[in-house]
């Protein structure tokens, strides 16, 4: 124990106490910028309620949005934002006393499915906003989760599983493929004006290397022109003032096309591009001058990059590779070549450019122009005098192309999935790629042939066979010489047909008992033969099951004879020839109906 004397205890005045902790700041503006089809936009969300849950859902709207996100459009972007804000002023008027305060962690499920009931009240169950600002919302939920691991609570984790607990609007049908002989005449104009550009082009090329400084020479001939070109860049409109370029038809924009890519020579090169290789329209627009790699035995892999698919947005798939321009890997090739002066120019690595009035671009970054000039190359190669299917003309779409390039593949794996999938999971390919219109056809004979086998394992087909006991179907495996001798006996005759043992029946309880199936039952037996001897009973018999028909239910008649009547017209007698039928049906009512129908049938049919 310490001997120092102690001291008393003195507690602070109010002069002596630490200043209080300054308050928490306010938290600053929420603004960003993102550029959409070369565009920048602002975005401004500081206005809005719940600052502390706005900051961190804005981060991920920033980060998803944009040129270089996976949402590219502006009016999809503005739609997503349009979202956030009627979820955040509707979180703030049923919380006004936490708005302030609100964050990821003090969510719950209930606050999501309220909002969902006064969505659905609002545009009614028939719409489909309910569903798509949920799915706004919760998407950015989960990537603020991702971000910020155990942000949310447990019970919230799980809601964010889904969008909506109700069904809003029925999902939209996918795109349907191009009828194939629309996508091979896209195909054929657009091959056709690929190699009219590589033309024109190349014929450029040689005239620019003829010529001659235009400023010594005069800008009176093309040649000069061009050389000019090849060296100093394309002509811009200041060259206007030069007689000769602003007299000659086309004027600056004229001469420059002689060697460089335009907007309008961009169509048939994507559009041929995905008709050879299904390529996402976005991604054959993205693709970058290294985007060759690994040539080998007639291949090459094209490199690009799905933004959509988030962690596994660089893939590759293999194609053919050659000096033809049926060839992907040809192809690319091509235009790496002719944009190649363009990429010089702009300094760039992106695979596409072309010259413009003030110069030469990287490609699509200019809003919606692309799909007008691609309306505007459709119809001037009559493309849209083409009938679609349910007949209407042809509106060209590029994620059409596609699908019908995976259709054509689709139809070749004869439906097989996992020759299919590619690129995808089998869930999207199944839902957006195999089940569509086209292809109904396809899964209709796929169905109808599953049903068939079923039946043929469970009903042998029945063996037809000529005087000499030899079947007339190939595929018939031949009878012993104990079942020939037995089924051209008229002893063993049984009604309908001639059995080959009748104390060996399938249908016996026991074995070596005879047959106890009804008298038509010949149709699905396996011992049966059945030669011209007894085709005039079977069709006596058919004739029965016709009146049969219009006297009974169709479903009641179904169900009595409707197996033995196909097993009749589709498997029996299709195999007799004509002559033999015609010869047996007169034979068969040279006595009336009673000719080949004992009383044992009628007393058991009627």
């Amino acid at each position: 124990m310490s001997r120092r004397r102690g001291r008393a205890v003195r507690f602070p005045t109010d002069v002596s106490l630490l200043e209080p902790p300054a308050a928490v700041p306010t938290l600053g503006p929420i603004v960003f910028n993102l550029v959409f089809d070369g565009r920048p936009r602002r975005i401004d969300l500081s206005e809005l309620p719940c600052p502390r849950l706005v900051r961190p859902l804005a981060r991920e709207l920033a980060d998803i949005g944009g040129q270089d996100g996976t949402v590219r459009e502006w009016s999809g972007f503005h739609q997503m934002v349009r979202h956030l804000r009627a979820f955040l002023d509707f979180a703030a008027t049923a919380e006004p006393g936490l708005a302030d305060e609100l964050g990821l962690d003090d969510l719950e499920p209930e606050l999501l499915d309220a909002w969902e009931t006064k969505l659905a009240a609002e545009y009614g169950p028939d719409s489909g906003e309910p569903h798509a600002a949920l799915r706004t919302v919760v998407r950015l939920l989960r990537l603020a989760d991702q971000t910020r691991p155990d942000a949310l609570s447990a019970p919230m984790q799980a809601r964010v599983g889904f969008a909506t607990r109700h069904t809003f609007q029925p999902r939209p049908q996918p795109l349907d493929a191009y009828p194939l002989p629309v996508f091979e005449a896209i195909q054929a104009a657009a091959l056709a004006d690929v190699r009219a550009i590589r033309d024109r082009i190349a014929a450029g090329e040689r005239l620019a290397a003829e010529g001659a400084n235009p400023q010594v020479e005069g800008w009176a001939r093309l040649e000069n022109v061009l050389w000019h070109i090849a060296r100093y860049g394309p002509l811009t409109s200041e060259y206007r003032r030069v007689r000769p370029v602003r007299s000659r038809p086309g004027g600056v924009g004229g001469f420059n096309e002689h060697l460089l890519l335009t907007a309008a020579d961009l169509v048939p090169f994507v559009v041929l591009l995905i008709c050879q290789t299904g390529l996402e329209p976005e991604c054959a627009k993205g693709l970058r001058a290294d985007c060759l790699v690994n040539p080998a035995r007639g291949f090459v892999s094209i490199a690009y990059v799905k933004k959509r698919a988030r962690n596994d947005a660089h893939k590759t798939i293999r194609v053919s590779d050659g000096g033809a321009l049926h060839f992907p890997g040809g192809l690319i090739r091509l235009a790496l070549r002719l944009t190649a002066r363009g990429r010089d120019l702009t300094g760039g690595d992106a695979l596409w450019t072309d010259v413009r009035r003030d110069g030469v671009h990287t490609s699509f970054g200019t809003g919606g122009s692309f799909g007008r000039r691609i309306t505007e190359w459709a119809t001037r190669n009559g493309l849209d005098t083409l009938t679609d299917r349910g007949g209407d003309p042809v509106r060209l779409d590029l994620r059409r192309l596609r699908k019908t390039y995976k259709s054509r593949r689709y139809l070749q794996a004869a439906g097989v999935l996992d020759d299919f999938t590619a690129g995808h999971s089998p869930q999207v390919a199944a839902a957006h790629y195999a089940d569509i219109d086209a292809h109904r056809e396809l899964h209709e004979q796929a169905i109808e042939a599953g049903l068939t086998q079923a039946l043929e394992v469970a009903l042998p087909p029945p063996v037809v066979a000529d005087e000499h006991g030899c079947p007339l179907d190939t595929d018939t495996p031949a009878l012993t010489p104990a079942q020939v001798s037995a089924a051209m006996s008229e002893q063993s005759d049984v009604f309908l047909a001639s059995c080959t043992d009748f104390y060996a029946s399938p249908f016996a309880r026991t074995k070596g008992t005879g047959c106890p199936v009804a008298i038509w039952g010949c149709l699905e037996c396996s011992n049966a033969v059945y030669t011209t001897r007894h085709l005039p009973s079977l069709l006596a018999f058919t004739d029965f099951l016709d009146a049969q028909r219009e006297d009974l239910p169709e479903a009641e008649w179904r169900a009595r004879y409707g197996l033995a009547f196909d097993r009749i017209t589709t498997a029996i007698t299709p195999k007799f020839t004509t002559e033999q039928i015609i010869t047996a049906r007169l034979i068969a009512e040279a006595n009336g109906q009673h000719l080949s129908i004992p009383a044992q049938i009628l007393e058991h049919i009627t």
